[in-house]
């Protein structure tokens, strides 16, 4: 076996990886959506690499996915995998693709925020360690639709040993019809849908007032959020959310339709949720309203999957009402610098999230490929 990066004709047997473990397939265009990350062009990183047999056919992959951060006037890069698929017949192919992963040049992280529970031992063997340390295994939920959410529990009791084929067959139980006829969102006076983020935007002069705190961030600037939000591969449009105070933005939240598989309900996955210093109660007046129209829009429970100590303090009173899920050390991270290892706070933004969740699936009267459109063109009414 030898690793090498992902080439562009390798993305039919990335597809075929993904379709035996019952993950979320791409299309030929979101393949190169991928591969345009901006932050990735910056330092001309591969997107991923592949474990590849005697005939060079792809085994076994990781994604790569490269991350721009800022700190005071300075551009930052890390990286975090996304999409290891390893088959068990390649046991022993993980550690190949990981040390590939750690040996990029100019980063000053990587990590993972999505580990599941038996990949978690693992990167600590890799010198990734578990963090932050009151939150790394912490992820947040609320249920908005119980009744769908126990049907869900039931499915997974009755089902969870399904393959991904006979998942499949099974089709997508527990959708409604709300998902894809959604109503207007009902937002308090302070509270606007965005829908453009452009340099002459005000989501622009949120960005520069962000990094004018001199706070490391993940790269939330124009050209990376126009790029998020412009995935070939979504079902359902992004929805950001901003709070105003005094005519200009001081909070925004993004969150997407989720369906994590066959078996479960549809979620409004937070995957963004972020705040200048000045005006931390916004973080839970958009947390809330995510919730608050969240069974209107067709979820069944609400999740936020990665929060850091700042956020959790910031939520208010949401927190005694949601769920704890995980358990385990989902966020493992490896900072060369002790002192950016201090700082950084990760947030759901960092991680992979936006790029290898499992869109709602589309009925089949609207199975046609959903065109990029225009950045502004593409969110929900308010």
């Amino acid at each position: 076996m030898s690793v090498r990066p992902i080439r562009r004709s390798d993305y039919e047997a990335l597809n075929r990886l993904h379709r035996q473990v019952g993950w979320p397939e791409r299309s030929q265009a979101g393949w190169r959506w991928l591969e345009d990350n901006p932050a990735r062009r910056d330092i001309d990183a591969p997107f991923g690499w592949v474990v590849a047999d005697r005939r060079d056919e792809p085994v076994a992959m990781l994604g790569n996915l490269i991350q721009r951060f800022c700190k005071d006037d300075e551009s930052l890069y890390a990286a975090t995998g996304f999409s290891i698929i390893v088959p068990p017949e390649r046991t022993g192919a993980s550690r190949c693709l990981i040390k590939a992963i750690l040996a990029q040049p100019d980063l000053f992280a990587c990590y993972t925020l999505n580990a599941n529970p038996r990949a978690a031992p693992l990167y600590r063997l890799f010198g990734l360690k578990p963090g932050p340390t009151e939150t790394h295994a912490l992820k947040l939920s609320w249920m908005v639709d119980p009744l769908t959410c126990l049907k869900g529990r039931l499915l997974r009791r009755l089902l969870g040993g399904i393959s991904a084929e006979q998942a499949r067959r099974l089709g997508e139980p527990l959708m409604n019809a709300r998902l894809f006829q959604p109503p207007r969102l009902q937002l308090p006076d302070d509270v606007v849908v965005l829908r453009d983020v452009r340099e002459n935007s005000p989501y622009a002069d949120f960005w520069r007032a962000l990094t004018a705190e001199g706070r490391l961030l993940a790269d939330r600037g124009p050209e990376i959020m126009a790029w998020r939000l412009a995935d070939p591969d979504q079902t359902l449009p992004p929805i950001l959310l901003g709070r105003m105070r005094d005519g200009r933005l001081v909070g925004t939240a993004t969150a997407m339709m989720t369906k994590t598989s066959p078996i479960e309900p549809p979620c409004l996955d937070i995957i963004d949720l972020t705040a200048l210093q000045t005006d931390p109660e916004a973080i839970e007046v958009l947390a809330g309203v995510l919730i608050d129209n969240a069974r209107a829009l067709g979820a069944a429970k609400v999740r936020l999957p990665v929060t850091n100590p700042d956020i959790l303090d910031h939520l208010g009173a949401l927190p005694p009402k949601a769920r704890r899920e995980g358990g385990w050390g989902h966020c493992h991270a490896r900072v060369d610098d002790p002192v950016l290892a201090e700082t950084w706070a990760p947030t759901p933004f960092d991680g992979d999230y936006a790029v290898c969740a499992r869109p709602v699936p589309q009925p089949r009267a609207r199975r046609a490929p959903v065109r990029a459109s225009a950045v502004q063109g593409r969110f929900w009414k308010a």
